[in-house]
């Protein structure tokens, strides 16, 4: 079974198993919370926690960055040069489940998976190597959480819910507007490509006139 689909199963099958728990066990968990987060209640409890357990993912990211980035474009490879695909793959998932459980508790479950979706999709749209790829997404995901709050702040809206809202507009920018990948470029791109053409053949056609 792909990663996508377990990580999908196993991921929407224990958060309805926490909402089912939730409804049944007396408990000052709210649902919204939960969705929503609140990161303007942020304690700093929970500030050290997200920056030990973070601190920990990235020196760990940081160390196997070779080895977690062959597996993730040629797993045969990796296998073939001596790595333990399996084992690199558990590791992954557990950094992805730990970094997912951590930040839970102050930007609900929609801004976690907006934080490991969006960036990194707009990244992709702008770049065209790995290492500005991972540059350009913890870049959008940092502007997007600044724009976000101050936004939300003036107008008075729900914070988590307007850091999506950024970074959904960011995704749209870069989907119209890439100059490679985007919608806009695509068709700026086709239309140079039959009027090079016909040059092409204007200039072989001259050369062949005596």
């Amino acid at each position: 079974m792909k990663h996508d689909t377990a990580i999908g199963v196993v991921f929407t099958s224990l958060f309805a198993l926490g909402l089912v728990l939730i409804s049944r066990t007396p408990s000052e968990t709210h649902l919204q919370h939960i969705l929503f987060g609140n990161v303007l209640g942020t304690s700093r409890t929970d500030l050290i926690q997200v920056l030990c357990l973070g601190a920990l993912t990235a020196a760990v990211l940081l160390i196997k960055r070779r080895d977690f980035t062959l597996l993730a474009f040629d797993r045969t490879f990796a296998h073939t040069i001596g790595l333990s695909a399996t084992g690199l793959s558990a590791v992954l998932l557990m950094l992805l489940a730990l970094t997912t459980v951590t930040a839970l508790q102050t930007l609900g479950i929609i801004l976690v998976v907006a934080m490991l979706v969006i960036p990194g999709a707009t990244a992709m749209l702008l770049t065209r190597t790995f290492g500005r790829m991972l540059i350009v997404a913890s870049a959008s995901a940092v502007l997007s959480a600044l724009v976000g709050v101050y936004l939300s702040y003036w107008g008075d809206v729900a914070t988590g819910g307007t850091i999506v809202l950024v970074q959904s507009a960011q995704f749209a920018m870069a989907y119209l507007f890439a100059p490679r990948k985007g919608v806009l470029g695509r068709l700026a791109h086709r239309r140079r490509r039959p009027v090079a053409h016909r040059l092409d053949q204007s200039a072989a056609t001259i050369e062949r006139i005596p």
